[in-house]
């Protein structure tokens, strides 16, 4: 008979190959997801891609992801989350073999669309991880899991560092051996039965949102959607944004938006490991009014004030210099990132025995605001004529998400007050 203890253990030790090898494959795979962000200016240039064309290039891996991120979750609690994610990382190396040999926008847009296997990859990851680590862990490990989105930023270095070496075609083969090694490590060091696999898993989609109603997890992962959506979008907004703002090259506005998204990433593991010790809710209000305040602030524009004196009009200047502005972007995606991975845990916590099916729906949520935003930004843009106005608009939603969020949680603790059982 095994104690406790030694149950803990043996999990513990499970976990300490098992979020590792998650992790790794997680950062691959987020990074041939937004491979096409930076790589795509060139093959624009090389192929003669018009705006509709580019713009597909960049949605596909998106859209795809958003398609894939359901049916995967359920696939991974029927036939076990591993077997989804060797599915998963198979497929994009598929995708970096067919971006070696092609060179039609055909054949680019395909694997664009295989790209969009990285949001299957999350989906069955986190029901991998999940499986392996006890509650009082929950929100740490999710969120060391969700720092792999670092992966997205790797392009905004490699693909500029390979093109100017030789050509931006020798990232799919870096990112193409990275993936089969990955391939390889989880088929050796993993029990090739999962023991998580529940043949028997419910699968329709309208009967498990139907028992997880009682447990607001269609608000939660609204929020998260407006969260993680805002976040990545911005991620790929900022780089043709700051160098249009500062007269920075393409290249250099990448380099610069790095700032944004590596920290935010990483946030994730310190939003998790802070809900696990003061509790979800707390973490989610307090990083939501730090967003707030940074976007209030970078949400004002260079403007010129003439303020008419006794003898003289007075010309005052108003512009937020590159590192001030650097700061608060920093301070934003520290934010932004700490917030994921508090409501990560929460919804995840309060809905673990379908924590596959609720990552599809995180997954959903967050891509079709992150699909949705950048052309709201445009059209704003245009509109306007006022670049940081992208800033405002993202201060007036997540300033609807707060007082959502605050009013859903003081209803949640009143019901559990009144009502524990229920």
């Amino acid at each position: 008979m095994i104690s406790e203890r030694e149950r803990v253990n043996e999990r513990l030790a499970s976990l300490a190959v098992v979020l590792p090898l998650a992790l790794a494959g997680f950062v691959v795979a987020a990074g041939c997801w937004t491979l096409f962000a930076v790589a795509g200016v060139h093959l624009r240039l090389e192929l003669g891609l018009s705006d509709l064309q580019f713009g597909l290039l960049l949605a596909m891996p998106m859209a795809v992801s958003a398609a894939l991120a359901i049916p995967s979750g359920l696939a991974a609690q029927k036939l076990g989350a591993r077997r989804v994610m060797l599915v998963c990382l198979a497929g994009l190396a598929a995708c970096m073999l067919i971006l070696l040999t092609t060179d039609t926008f055909p054949g680019y847009l395909l694997a664009a669309g295989g790209l969009g296997l990285a949001g299957g990859f999350y989906s069955a990851g986190l029901q991998f991880v999940t499986g392996h680590c006890e509650s009082q862990r929950l929100g740490l490990v999710l969120g060391v899991f969700g720092a792999g989105v670092t992966g997205a930023g790797f392009n905004y270095y490699l693909v500029p560092l390979f093109h100017e070496a030789f050509s931006w075609h020798g990232v799919p083969l870096a990112y193409l051996i990275v993936l089969v090694l990955i391939i390889a490590l989880l088929l050796l060091l993993t029990e090739p039965e999962d023991a998580e696999a529940d043949p028997l898993a419910e699968t329709s989609v309208r009967v498990l949102l139907q028992r997880m109603r009682r447990k607001r997890a269609g608000q939660l992962c609204a929020y998260f959607g407006v969260v993680a959506g805002s976040f990545f979008a911005l991620a790929l907004w900022l780089p043709d944004y700051l160098s249009a703002q500062f007269g920075l090259s393409v290249d250099a506005g990448a380099r610069l938006a790095q700032w944004f998204v590596v920290p935010g990433a990483l946030a994730q593991m310190a939003g998790g490991y802070l809900a696990d010790r003061f509790g979800s809710a707390r973490v989610v209000s307090r990083a939501l009014l730090v967003c707030l305040v940074s976007l209030f602030v970078l949400s004002y524009p260079p403007m010129t004030l003439f303020i008419q004196g006794v003898d003289q009009t007075i010309q005052v200047e108003f512009a937020l210099p590159l590192p001030l502005e650097g700061l608060f972007v920093v301070l934003l995606g520290l934010a932004l990132g700490c917030t994921m991975g508090s409501l990560q845990r929460l919804v995840i916590i309060e809905n673990r025995p379908v924590a596959a099916f609720v990552a599809g729906l995180l997954l959903v949520s967050a891509f079709s605001v992150a699909f949705v935003l950048p052309v709201i930004f445009s059209g704003v843009n245009y509109w306007l004529g006022i670049r940081s106005a992208v800033f405002m608009i993202l201060f007036f939603l997540l300033v609807s998400c707060l007082f959502l969020f605050a009013r859903e949680s003081r209803r949640h603790e009143r019901q559990s007050l009144l009502h524990p059982g229920v």
